[in-house]
């Protein structure tokens, strides 16, 4: 394929996947009535600043809540994640022990397990002890992540010299150390891939907030949104609230990315490098 035909391709796929969020903001910054009677594609009379107080306010300003909710269950989750998905992935790259194929097998087949299949049995594991519609029925699932351990593993193998690691341990550092020193700086570019892509799907979780909660001050914001919009056609003007909400609900996951791409550019320099 010519340059010129890639370029075209990637304008197109990219005008696919930024048209919703440029229709998202549009929609954001109309009244109620002008979201049927103008073009949904461009502004007309910008009140976004309304909007948004309205949202903020509506319900006893549920909203932040829900936003805070997120925040902790994919911030922290994805955090938690990262550190167990890299020190699983690292010990299984480099250290050898009886049945470390096998366990790195039963991981993959985890990876090939889709969350929704999941979903029910985790409810029905958390119902025996009581500790559904509580914020642990959510957070806890999420501290696993299959793929990570894949990636951490992948990249540990080719990243993290048995040079350096011996190196470190004739300096003195034991093995913890030695992790936490040495190996987490050169496998930082793929545990902020973890973090990512944990902290996009937590973020985006519907189907387990779905069934494991019923307190609506411990819904995310995903779940909190489509609570609202059950209810639009008896409460019309939560359609412009659900449409609002659902731009701000995007924005914490666009201010990460540009956050942590930075990390992707280095760490592919550094494999150029190499």
């Amino acid at each position: 394929m010519s340059r010129s035909g890639a370029m075209l391709v990637m304008g197109l796929a990219t005008l696919y996947f930024l048209t919703p969020i440029w229709w998202l903001l549009v929609a954001s910054t109309k009244s109620r009535g002008d979201l049927t009677s103008t073009s949904p594609l461009w502004f007309s009379d910008v009140r976004l600043g309304e909007n948004l107080a309205a949202v903020f306010s509506y319900d006893g300003g549920v909203l932040p809540r829900w936003l805070l909710n997120s925040v902790l269950y994919a911030g922290g989750g994805a955090l938690v994640a990262t550190l167990l998905a890299g020190m699983c992935g690292y010990a299984i790259a480099k250290y050898r022990f009886p049945g470390r194929d096998l366990f790195f097998n039963v991981v993959l087949g985890g990876v090939l397990v889709p969350a929704t299949a999941l979903a029910l049995p985790l409810f029905l594991i958390f119902s025996q002890v009581g500790a559904t519609n509580t914020f642990w029925a959510v957070f806890l699932p999420s501290v696993v992540s299959p793929f990570g351990v894949y990636l951490a593993r992948i990249y540990a193998a080719s990243a993290v010299p048995l040079e350096l690691m011996e190196a470190a341990r004739l300096d003195g550092a034991g093995e913890v150390r030695t992790f936490f020193t040495v190996s987490v700086r050169l496998m930082v570019p793929a545990l902020v891939t973890v973090f990512l892509f944990q902290f996009v799907t937590i973020w985006n979780n519907f189907f387990l907030p779905l069934i494991m909660l019923r307190d609506e001050a411990l819904f995310p914001v995903t779940l909190g949104l489509y609570n609202w919009n059950t209810v639009v056609n008896q409460v019309p003007e939560l359609r412009l609230y659900v449409l609002t909400g659902a731009f701000v609900s995007i924005v914490p996951l666009i201010a990460v990315f540009l956050l942590l791409q930075r990390f992707w550019r280095g760490g592919l320099g550094t494999g150029a490098v190499k």
